[in-house]
């Protein structure tokens, strides 16, 4: 069984990785953050999996860093 995918918004995105706006679309153009899944003519959404797992790598970075 296939489980089941949750999209965020803008709004849960921002509250979760703690960055603005601006700077998400700013990683989003350098391929350094989860795309957005366009929703409809002016809706986004960011697959919630992906952004945990952008969160996970940033973390595995800190203490890569910090460990060595």
């Amino acid at each position: 069984m296939e489980a089941s995918m949750k999209i965020l918004r803008l709004k849960a995105v921002l509250a979760r990785t703690g960055l603005s706006r601006a700077t998400i679309y700013r990683y989003m153009n350098l391929n350094e953050f989860p795309q957005a899944i366009k929703l409809g003519l002016r809706s986004v959404g960011w697959a919630e999996h992906e952004v945990e797992a952008w969160l996970q790598e940033r973390i595995q970075l800190r203490d890569g860093f910090f460990h060595r």
